[in-house]
């Protein structure tokens, strides 16, 4: 099984470098000197981390690490945080500037790593459903994660949220179909629909030129995964660069179809506004009146977390894309802003 997920991984890596070289030449070329030169990652201590090291039976041979502020009280919010591929955790959670905000709100961060073990690029796997399906592979080992954490801090186990880019993305889209009864709120950042693929070949369409499909099946997808469960879901907002060539924006547009079907909105927004950074803000309300879906579309921005480093907001750098700082939109939409 460990060798049929790593060879699926490993070409699913390998088409992905090739659509970037294809549609980004130069781009991707210049990209990758830089990438080399990065300070991001150099080690989860650097970037105020702590590694837990047993944390469950973790089917999917993940490494957990994970920052919670000095002083943070009992019954504090959780956030994790999944990292895209290519990247591990300290370079995510200091490159999105996920410190400031978690001392800003007073709330723990957990930052789940892949392995190249389990993936040659450090992707998660989104794309295979013996890691996505509730209570099993690397989704079961993320929900381990938080149950450690709210065990570990006496944290809020009602607010616990969840976001990530790309790869960490979908994994997220999984994580809000799979365990909709531990999340409250989540950020799909440069990712794609839950369920969007369940083969190598599936996931390098999705990403780029896209999938599409009705409101109600991209639904029907999410539902699936826990057919009989009747409880409140996590709101969702959806992250995106017009410009990405990785991850098609299409993507965004599908995302916020299937979440809208999922929480009871329609596909028409109620609100629209204009931010930061080229930033369209898009709201959908559902029959309350309530904002549950929300979505955002940075103009022109390639593949990456929007961040603003000028603003004490993250770092800029590769897949780290300075135009509007997004962590912080993200917890204040959780209602986490410090």
């Amino acid at each position: 099984m460990k060798a049929q997920r790593s060879k699926a991984a490993l070409l699913l890596t390998t088409l992905t470098a090739l659509t970037v070289l294809t549609t980004t030449a130069l781009t991707a070329l210049t990209g990758a000197t830089s990438q080399a030169a990065s300070p991001y990652g150099k080690s989860a201590a650097a970037a105020g981390l702590e590694k837990v090291g047993d944390f469950g039976s973790n089917p999917g041979a993940l490494s957990m690490y994970r920052y919670a502020p000095d002083g943070l009280p009992k019954k504090s919010p959780v956030v994790l945080a999944l990292h895209g591929c290519t990247q591990d955790a300290a370079t995510y959670f200091e490159g999105a500037g996920w410190q400031k905000a978690a001392d800003d709100g007073k709330f723990a961060v957990v930052a789940p790593q892949q392995e190249q073990a389990n993936n040659a690029k450090k992707c998660f796997n989104w794309f295979q459903s013996g890691d996505t399906d509730r209570d099993k592979g690397e989704a079961q080992s993320i929900k381990q994660m938080v149950d450690r954490t709210v065990a570990d801090l006496d944290a809020d186990p009602s607010r616990v949220f969840i976001t990530g880019l790309s790869a960490g993305g979908a994994m997220t889209a999984s994580m809000l179909a799979a365990y909709p009864d531990v999340f409250k709120g989540g950020a799909i950042v440069a990712g794609l629909p839950h369920g969007c693929a369940n083969t190598v070949a599936e996931a390098f369409t999705c990403m780029n030129p896209g999938a599409s499909k009705k409101a109600a099946d991209w639904g029907d997808l999410v539902r699936a995964e826990n057919p009989d469960y009747s409880g409140a879901r996590p709101k969702v907002s959806v992250w995106h660069g017009t410009g990405d060539t990785t991850v098609a924006p299409m993507n965004a547009e599908e995302s916020v179809k299937q979440w809208t079907d999922v929480l009871g909105a329609d596909q028409k927004a109620d609100a629209t506004e204009k931010l930061q950074g080229g930033t369209t803000r898009s709201d959908y309300r559902n029959a309350d009146g309530d904002v549950v879906v929300r979505g955002y579309l940075v103009d022109g921005m390639p593949h990456g977390t929007p961040v603003k480093p000028d603003e004490g907001c993250g770092k800029a750098g590769k897949h780290f894309l300075d135009t509007i700082c997004s962590t912080r939109h993200i917890t204040a939409d959780w209602g986490l802003g410090g």
